[in-house]
């Protein structure tokens, strides 16, 4: 041991000794900021602008507030959070809050709330719940917003006609038809011209339009307003911005000390919310960038809450509005290309110039123009997607009651109320459970909907008595959950019914629904479409108990809740313990059986027993959800809408990868998914027909050629021998040689080599092998007449896919990549 001592000691010496045959290290790195960085600074500087000074003039705080707090916001927040691409700063969610408080305690005041609110913040952040506030219903937040927008609209349109709002919506409504009829025609048309400029100015046609669709909305409706106003010297009440010696700043709160503690809470709430949901939502938009310039991590939740507390402590205490993450300029920034947090850095810096060097210039600004904009933001703000989503999850309720006490009440009291609304609700559904009866056929159909709880025992057990002694039953569990009062009384119905000689098939769409207990020592946890382990089931070696004496010759049980299923997945393998593998009990036959005809003679090998256990699963609990659907395909034929031609490798589920159905994919699948060239020589009527059939006959609309990783053919191409071909897989695989010779010159992993994967080169010969057959059987497709002349008419579309086995991930070749790059397809929102 002493003998290594000296040794980690001058290692320890020398460890940041640069190499003596290399140059001394460099002096401290210098602070670059990226081309597109910069370019996303400008863009979100001009969108905060006009929006800071609105929100600020919306909430009656002084004008120079709103840049306090959009500075701070991009410079503070934008260092510190945990969001690198979200910009902070004067939110219109925050409007009403602030408002109030202000109404309420006075300016000064509401300051010092914010910097409580902060410090709030900061404990949050330090107790990591950030990803707790995620709990929150969407139709709660949503609701709140839509609140926010109503009160922010009812309240602008006053000053947009002119008048000055109320303190409350209800008295802004009942002032607003006084206000309609003695309106101020020089802050109406300064109204008027600001929404329409806002509203036209992204739609304006063609190459001009592309190009001054770059300038963002808000600020060329605020700039013409100012402008016309300016040249036709209207008489309108404008932007005053006074001296930044006499601007105020936070001070001790003063007021009742529960009230206090209510308004912190408040703006805690709304800021922390507002922020963390905007997180999610901007990685969502990163991760959806076509062709990102850099890559951006994702959001640290905890940091971001901890930046967003140091923030508003920062802006309260020199005099600025609560800050939040706001979606407008964030989604702006995101959009335009911004790949780290300089570029809300730098838009916070450009807001601090232009507070000192542009007041001459803001103060031109009428009112008006302001309130105009900040009226639009307020509107938008009613969701018409939200509400469409609500309504798709049956959560209007929640939404409506929120947004109304939002609106007539306040924020903390509406979302008091959202929650109640959706613990109401949730506790609905739990208790709303139907149940009803029917036969067909001679088989009773006992169908339960919802969640199975004691509270609906009563109600179970009066239908399943309705069924007579000894038919045959079908109990179909519809929801999520099962509580032990409705198991208990289940079993003991189906124990019951079976002893006087009935069957009893309990089906559902949970995976793993059980109910007997000898199902809990014979039956096999795989189920038919659920996450698939290969069929790795676990069985006892052991007989099975006494009272099974029902089972059949395939090895399920009449009268169990979970049926035994054969591998329906990708490579499917025989668990041990399986009937028919060694120190497996053989079942005992028998004759007839719900699901088998009496006389029934099949495969007697442990595949045939296989096969045979599959069929009955599929009769048990696929059958049922798709009998519907495939007696109508029966009717009209099928019209599938894709070819899809891939490997016949097991593990390449093609139903499962393309989430489809019966009748959605035309498949052909042969080794190395391969498209012969017609001809005598190399063609293959085989494939050539499918293909003629797909296109002229089916018309399906697009052709997808589907490689995956670890192909076979592949690797086999590689170590082929150039002496010929003797048997029939040598003879196919020839048909892959145009691919072999497609491969590029390079190393192994070099990302300049075509064709790759987005993001990385292929990881050895056989995945480059395999992108590249997948483009140049897309070239032997064009060769096929068929598919030559459906492309030439625009009615068909080629597709190149790869489908890494490993990683589950699907990869399509890029349309617009020229040479071949599978791009990685992305997660999407199926519930927006």
């Amino acid at each position: 041991m002493s003998a290594c001592v000296p040794a980690r000691a001058d290692s320890a010496r020398t460890k940041h000794v640069h190499p003596p045959h290399s140059p001394p290290p460099g002096g401290p790195r210098r602070f670059r900021v990226a081309g597109a960085d910069l370019s996303a600074s400008i863009a979100v500087f001009l969108i905060a602008l006009p929006l800071s000074l609105g929100i600020a003039l919306a909430t009656g705080a002084p004008l120079q507030a709103g840049l306090v707090a959009a500075a701070v916001g991009g410079i503070v927040a934008g260092r510190l959070g945990g969001c690198p691409l979200q910009v902070s700063g004067p939110a219109a969610g925050l409007t009403v809050v602030t408002a109030d408080l202000i109404q309420h305690y006075g300016w000064r005041t509401t300051c010092a709330i914010t910097v409580l609110a902060g410090l709030a913040q900061l404990g949050l952040g330090c107790l990591r719940v950030a990803r707790s506030a995620l709990a929150v219903s969407p139709a709660i937040v949503h609701g709140m917003l839509a609140g926010i927008g109503v009160t922010i609209a009812v309240a602008q349109l006053h000053i947009v006609l002119g008048g000055t709002p109320q303190s409350s919506v209800p008295d802004n409504l009942v002032a607003l038809p006084a206000q309609l009829a003695h309106p101020r025609p020089a802050d109406l048309a300064v109204s008027v011209l600001t929404l329409t400029l806002l509203l036209l100015w992204p739609r304006v046609p063609g190459r001009a339009g592309q190009l001054l669709g770059k300038l963002p909305a808000a600020l060329i409706a605020v700039a013409g307003a100012t402008a016309v106003a300016s040249l036709a010297g209207l008489r309108l009440t404008k932007v005053d911005l006074p001296s930044w010696s006499s601007h105020a700043l936070a001070t001790l709160p003063d007021g009742p000390v529960l009230g206090l503690i209510a308004a912190v809470l408040t703006t805690t709430l709304v800021c922390s919310v507002q922020s963390l949901l905007g997180a999610v939502a901007v990685d969502k938009l990163t991760a959806a960038r076509p062709s990102p310039t850099g890559r951006v991590k994702r959001s640290d939740l905890d940091r971001e809450l901890l930046g967003q507390g140091a923030a508003n402590i920062v802006s309260g205490s020199l005099g600025g509005l609560p800050i939040a993450g706001v979606a407008v300029r964030s989604s702006a920034n995101v959009a335009a290309g911004a790949v780290s947090r300089n570029s809300t850095m730098l838009h916070g810096v450009l807001v601090v110039i232009a507070a000192l060097l542009m007041v001459p210039a803001l103060e031109l600004i009428p009112l008006a123009s302001l309130a105009a904009l900040v009226m639009a933001v307020g509107l938008k703000m009613v969701s018409l997607n939200h509400i469409r989503t609500v309504t798709r999850h049956r959560e209007v309720l929640v939404y409506a009651v929120t947004t109304c006490g939002v609106v007539f009440l306040g924020v903390l009291e509406g979302v008091a109320l959202g929650i109640a609304a959706a613990v109401g609700v949730a506790l609905h559904r739990l208790t709303r459970t139907r149940i009803t009866h029917d036969e067909t056929e001679g088989v009773h159909h006992v169908h339960v909907r919802g969640q199975l709880t004691f509270l609906a025992v009563p109600r179970l057990s009066r239908v399943l008595h309705q069924v007579p002694h000894g038919a045959d039953t079908v109990v179909e569990l519809d929801g999520s959950f099962m509580d032990h009062a409705a198991y208990e009384s289940l079993q003991d119905w189906q124990r019951t019914h079976t002893a006087q000689g009935g069957s009893v098939d309990i089906t559902g769409r949970r995976a793993g629904t059980r109910i007997s207990e000898p199902a809990e020592v014979d039956g096999c946890r795989c189920r038919p479409w659920t996450p698939w382990r290969n069929h790795q089931c676990e069985r006892p070696p052991t007989a099975p108990p006494s009272g099974t004496d029902r089972q059949d010759a395939t090895g399920w049980t009449p009268g169990t809740a979970s049926n035994p299923t054969v591998p329906t997945g990708p490579g499917a393998l025989r668990a041990p313990g399986t009937p028919g593998t060694p120190g497996a009990p053989e079942p005992r036959p028998r004759s007839g059986g719900p699901d088998r005809p009496s006389g029934f003679s099949g495969p007697s090998g442990p595949s045939g027993r296989e096969l045979a256990r599959g069929i009955s699963a599929f009769q048990r609990n696929t059958a049922p959800l798709v009998r519907r659907e495939l007696a109508r395909l029966a009717r009209e034929g099928q019209q599938p809408s894709q070819l899809f031609l891939t490997c016949a490798d097991s593990r390449v589920v093609t139903s499962m990868i393309t989430s489809s159905g019966p009748g959605d994919l035309f498949v052909v699948r042969n080794v190395g998914n391969f498209v012969p060239l017609p001809g005598a020589e190399s063609g293959d009527d085989s494939v050539a027909a499918a293909i003629e059939y797909a296109v002229d006959v089916l018309k399906v609309r697009s052709v997808t050629v589907c490689g995956h990783s670890g192909c076979g053919a592949m690797q086999a191409l590689l170590s082929a021998e150039p002496a010929g071909a003797r048997t029939p897989l040598q003879r196919w695989l020839r048909h892959g040689l145009p691919s072999l010779e497609r491969v590029p010159e390079g190393e192994e992993g070099d990302e300049g080599a075509r064709p790759r994967l987005a993001g990385r080169g292929p990881a050895d010969a056989a995945e480059r092998l395999c992108l590249a057959n997948v483009v140049q059987q897309l070239e032997h497709l064009r060769a096929h007449e068929s598919v030559s002349r459906a492309l030439a008419a625009g009615d068909l579309e080629l597709h190149g896919m790869y489908f890494h086995v490993g990683e589950a991930q699907a990869y399509l070749l890029s349309e617009d990549a020229g040479d071949g790059v599978f791009e990685l397809v992305l997660e999407t929102d199926l519930t927006a």
